[in-house]
């Protein structure tokens, strides 16, 4: 009975074996598949991630790039404002010094009066005190024509002349005449301080 017993056991024992074989392809062919599907997936994703990394980089360097454009910008605007600051200033010292020099600033003053006078309406002439002085001296024949000589001592430097009883007024003091040269002068800066 053994010897009947013993293909029987090596059938049954072959037929596990095989199942047992079987199973194992089965479930090594599954995980092998499992395994492509998970590295497709893995692929994939890291696809995803590297395109949004390179799109995030791509904006932040377009950022970065507009913001070096917006400094670049604002820098040579506080460059020119400095240097459009300074260059007033020293017009404006170079101005008032010139202005200081009384025979300068009569001579002016004689010049403007001569050209008013030609419309024969009065006019007046408003000074700080010393330079008022000054004018009525010089300007005294002028006085009987209309002229009349006024201290204001607003006009730090250089004088203003008014017509029509005060309506029309031009300014010939250190800032207005320092201001109407700077606005001249200013596109030649300008242009000399663009690249």
């Amino acid at each position: 009975m053994t010897q009947e017993l013993q293909p029987i056991l090596e059938k049954i024992q072959r037929e596990g074996v095989e199942k047992a074989r079987a199973e194992a392809d089965k479930i090594i062919a599954e995980a092998k598949k499992q395994a492509e599907e998970l590295l497709k997936s893995s692929h994939a994703e890291a696809e995803k991630v590297s395109e949004k990394a390179q799109q995030e980089a791509d904006a932040f360097t377009r950022r970065a790039e507009e913001t070096v454009r917006q400094a670049a910008r604002d820098t040579v605007m506080q460059v020119e404002k400095a240097v459009t600051a300074l260059f007033t200033n020293l017009l404006l010292s170079e101005v008032n010094q010139a202005l200081a020099q009384e025979s300068v600033i009569t001579g002016l003053a004689q010049s403007a009066v001569k050209n008013y006078l030609n419309g024969k309406e009065p006019i007046e002439l408003a000074a700080g005190e010393k330079l008022a002085d000054a004018l009525r001296a010089k300007l005294s024949a002028e006085a009987q024509n209309g002229l009349e000589i006024l201290t204001d001592e607003t006009a730090a430097s250089g004088f203003r002349v008014r017509l029509s009883g005060g309506r029309v007024e031009h300014s010939f003091t250190g800032a207005a005449v320092a201001d109407a040269l700077a606005k001249r002068l200013r596109p030649r800066l300008a242009a000399l301080m663009k690249p």
